[in-house]
């Protein structure tokens, strides 16, 4: 387990990752007081932030540790998060091509399908 290096990931409440095998990895996230909305349940954004961040830092390690950037991410908002929850996101690299790479992600908690989300990720 490897916990997200950027700046970003640190300030959300961090993240930490795990590569399964080449094209599975893994990324888990505990909702903290700062990741709530005021409605007392997970931002929106703070969900869509660990999706790109875990998506993303599975394509950065498939494409043998180039930079890699966003071009597409759509997320399926299905169940709230809630204050204490660690949630689980389990990536699948779809395709990687010379200058591409395509991702599906689910990410739970220890009950639900939280989000389902897809994207696609630029290497630079």
């Amino acid at each position: 387990m490897e916990e997200a290096k950027s700046e970003f990931a640190k300030h959300i409440g961090g993240l930490n990752t795990k590569k399964i095998n080449d094209s599975s990895y893994e990324f888990y996230a505990e909702v903290k007081d700062i990741n709530l909305n005021t409605s007392k349940i997970a931002h929106g954004g703070f969900i869509c932030s660990i999706a790109d961040t875990g998506m993303g830092t599975a394509a950065h390690q498939v494409a043998g540790e180039r930079r890699c950037v966003t071009i597409n991410l759509n997320l399926k908002f299905i169940t709230a998060a809630k204050l204490g929850e660690t949630l689980s996101g389990k990536v699948k690299i779809l395709k990687k091509t010379k200058t591409l790479v395509f991702i599906n992600c689910e990410i739970n908690n220890a009950k639900d399908i939280v989000v389902s989300a897809s994207g696609t990720w630029k290497i630079l």
